[in-house]
C-alpha cells in the first residue's frame, strides 16, 4: 500500500472513531464510496436476503456501529478503506441527509413555497461541489431514501442509507465540513419538510426469519482467520454473538475455533471476555 493510501486509511479510521464517539454508527468505505468489506455471500447461486443475521461482516450499512472497538475491528478487516459512511435513520440521532447536487437556492425556494426555514446545521462539502445537510428526525418516523423526489437535484438519505463522512477521501477528492458548521449539532428536521420526506406508514409487516442463526457462521469466520487476523476476527465474532444474545452459549465453540487457528486458549478467552464487557448492555 502506498504511503498516501496508508495516510488516508489512518485518517479515515480517526475520523470514523470521532464520529462514533458522538453516537454516529459508521462503516469503512472504499475510494469509490461503496462499503469496503465484500459480502460474505458473494458467489452464492442466487440472492441472499441477509442484513447481517448470519453474524458476518460485509453487509454494507447494516454493519454500522458506534462501538469504538467494533469500528477498529471493521477497519482492520478493510485496510484499503479511505473513508467512512455514517448510517442514517439509526438511534440516537436518527440522521436524515439532504444531498444537494444543485444550488442551495433550490432548497431555499422549496422552503418558501412549503412554509419552513432551512435551519443552520452540520454541512459537508462534496468533491463535486455539492452539499450534504445533516438533520435529525423523530424516532417514530421512518424517512426513506429518494433521488429527485423532493426536487430536481435533491436526494435524501434516510433509513438504510448512509452519508460519506467528512474527512473521507474518495477517487474524486475529499469531503470536508463547511466553514462555520463544525461546532453545530445536526438540527431537527422542520415538521413541514419532514412531511414531504416521510411517506404514509406501510400497512404490511415484515416477517421474521423462519430459522434464526445459531452462530455457525461466526465459528466458520473465526476458523478462516490467517496470521495477523486471529484476534480481530475472534473479537468481531464474539461481539456479534453477544449482540445476538448467544455469546455465552457460543463462547466455547469460538474458543475452540480460535485455538485451531493458533491462539492459546487463554488468549481466546480473554478476547471473548473483552467483547462481552463492551457489548453486553450495562
Amino acid at each position: 500500500m502506498a504511503a498516501t493510501d496508508r495516510r488516508s486509511a489512518t485518517l479515515a479510521l480517526a475520523h470514523a472513531l470521532s464520529a462514533a464517539e458522538r453516537g454516529l454508527p459508521v462503516i469503512p468505505l472504499s475510494p469509490t464510496k461503496l462499503p469496503a468489506l465484500p459480502s460474505p455471500h458473494r458467489g452464492a447461486p442466487g440472492p441472499v436476503p441477509c442484513r447481517g443475521e448470519c453474524g458476518l461482516p460485509g453487509h454494507g450499512v447494516h454493519d454500522a456501529t458506534a462501538d469504538p472497538a467494533a469500528v477498529r475491528a471493521l477497519f482492520a478487516l478493510a485496510p484499503w478503506a479511505t473513508g467512512y459512511g455514517i448510517a442514517c435513520g439509526r438511534p440516537p440521532h436518527h440522521l436524515i441527509g439532504v444531498d444537494l447536487d444543485t444550488e442551495p437556492a433550490v432548497l431555499q425556494r422549496l422552503a418558501r413555497e412549503r412554509g419552513f426555514t432551512v435551519p443552520a446545521t452540520v454541512t459537508v462539502l462534496t468533491p463535486s461541489g455539492g452539499h450534504h445537510l445533516w438533520l435529525t428526525g423523530p424516532p417514530d418516523v421512518i424517512v426513506p431514501n429518494s433521488a429527485g423526489r423532493l426536487a430536481p437535484g435533491i436526494d435524501v438519505r434516510g433509513a438504510g442509507g448512509y452519508l460519506v463522512g467528512p474527512g473521507s477521501v474518495t477517487a474524486r477528492g475529499a469531503y470536508r465540513l463547511a466553514p462555520g458548521t463544525a461546532a453545530l449539532a445536526p438540527a431537527p428536521c422542520p415538521p413541514a419538510l419532514l412531511r414531504l420526506l416521510a411517506p404514509p406508514a406501510p400497512t404490511t409487516t415484515r416477517r421474521a426469519p423462519a430459522n434464526p442463526p445459531r452462530g455457525e457462521g461466526l465459528v466458520r469466520f473465526v476458523l478462516a482467520a490467517h496470521e495477523g487476523q486471529r484476534n480481530t476476527r475472534l473479537f468481531w465474532a464474539a461481539c456479534r454473538a453477544y449482540e445476538n444474545g448467544i455469546g455465552d452459549a457460543l463462547a466455547d465453540a469460538l474458543t475452540d475455533a480460535a485455538v485451531r487457528t493458533g491462539l492459546t486458549a487463554h488468549e481466546a478467552r480473554a478476547t471473548i471476555a473483552s467483547a462481552a464487557r463492551l457489548t453486553v448492555p450495562r
